[in-house]
């Protein structure tokens, strides 16, 4: 180990780090202004609670690694186990954030941190050593997929173990909780409360995902141009794809950018970068008609769009590498189409059976539902004893 992969993985860390200010900006521009301090507050929080459950627990899950009784791995290799740490818990704390835009609005504070908790302590750990751990079931060499599909489960950076499990785990916690009050009932506004914090949030996400992506490879001696040229490309086909099919709608094409960066994480250093493109604008396009369907025909009433985005791309990004993942196609390895598709099954089946276990008991014995004079009055205010913008009440 080389002291420049602690600094290459410190980097990626920070990125990360600063997308969650991204996963903040874009929830406190899509919902009301009476909502948008809880935005603030509940990123940065869930980051906070999910850092120290991660570090006692589902580090450990995941890897069978406690740093916390081995003062000598932390201090090996220049440190390289606690950075890469601080790297993963990156990726753990995304699932938090991405279920926080579905739930805003009606969901209490804590009732969300407490589902925090145990999101980052056991599901989330057990699925992420599945595919990167040391659970030999999907992801690793010898594992059960290998030997029964040939070919492992692969998710480079995330798109089923990340993106895929949080929208997933979304969709139980908003059937449970129901619309907001008045949601489907006459007269509801549903627009953006702040455009610039909209598409600031998307930029930062942009921006942060380029670390999310390309230092997952842990090493700077297996760096990847190709990673970087592949998000990039996945990244501008959403975009394309979310302004043209929406006619030019700005949240959808900021959106569409992210579905693009969500849907190749899994095969950015697998691809051809033709397909990276496809792959995004489908992805692109996937978001903006399954965010109607949720929304207008199954009315579930889902702020940020999170399920669509989320878990419908993060699937689509599993399968599309099993689609795409062959050297006909110009990848850099045969991938397995059955491995990928079973995986995503599987990771769907586990988030939505492990979410609807987790709300329906936090619904029972905590109570996850804001009143209705509480929702009137936004959670700024119930929560946090201010509002965005206090002079407006002078």
């Amino acid at each position: 180990m080389k002291t420049y992969d602690v600094l290459f993985l410190m980097i990626g860390a920070v990125m990360i780090l600063a997308m969650h200010a991204g996963f903040a900006f874009l929830e406190a521009g899509t919902v009301s202004k009476k909502n948008q301090v809880n935005a603030f507050n509940k990123i940065i929080f869930d980051w906070s609670i999910t850092t120290v459950i991660y570090f006692f627990i589902g580090f450990p899950i995941a890897y069978g690694i406690i740093l916390y009784k081995n003062i000598n791995l932390l201090q090996a290799n220049y440190g390289y186990e606690a950075i890469r740490f601080f790297f993963l818990v990156g990726f753990a704390a995304c699932i938090p954030a991405i279920i926080s835009g579905g739930v805003v609005g009606r969901m209490k504070f804590y009732a969300n941190s407490i589902a925090g908790i145990f999101i980052a302590s056991i599901i989330y750990p057990v699925f992420e050593g599945f595919v990167w751990g040391r659970i030999k079931f999907m992801g690793q060499p010898g594992s059960f997929f290998d030997q029964v599909f040939g070919s492992p489960f692969r998710d480079f950076a995330g798109s089923v173990v990340v993106h895929s499990i949080g929208g997933w785990l979304a969709l139980p916690a908003m059937i449970v909780l129901g619309a907001r009050t008045g949601r489907y009932k006459g007269s509801f506004d549903t627009r953006p409360s702040n455009i610039p914090f909209l598409t600031l949030g998307s930029w930062i996400l942009i921006v942060g995902w380029f670390g999310f992506n390309v230092m997952s490879s842990q090493k700077l001696d297996d760096i990847s141009g190709l990673v970087a040229l592949n998000s990039l490309m996945a990244m501008v086909g959403g975009t394309i794809s979310g302004l043209l099919f929406s006619k030019n709608d700005v949240g959808f094409t900021h959106n569409g950018a992210l579905a693009g960066l969500i849907s190749i994480c899994a095969g950015a250093n697998i691809v051809h970068p033709i397909a990276a493109f496809i792959i995004g604008a489908v992805a692109g396009l996937l978001f903006m008609f399954m965010f109607n369907i949720e929304t207008n025909k199954l009315k579930i009433d889902d702020v940020l769009g999170v399920w669509p985005l989320h878990g419908i791309n993060g699937s689509w990004g599993g399968i599309a590498l099993g689609i795409f993942g062959h050297k006909a196609f110009g990848a850099t390895t045969n991938v397995s189409f059955l491995s990928q598709l079973c995986g995503t099954l599987i990771a769907i089946v586990f988030a939505c059976s492990t979410g609807f276990i987790l709300y329906k008991l936090l619904n029972k014995f905590f109570g996850l539902r804001m009143t209705a004079h509480e929702e009137l009055i936004g959670s700024d205010r119930v929560f946090h004893n201010i509002e965005a913008y206090p002079e407006d009440s002078l």
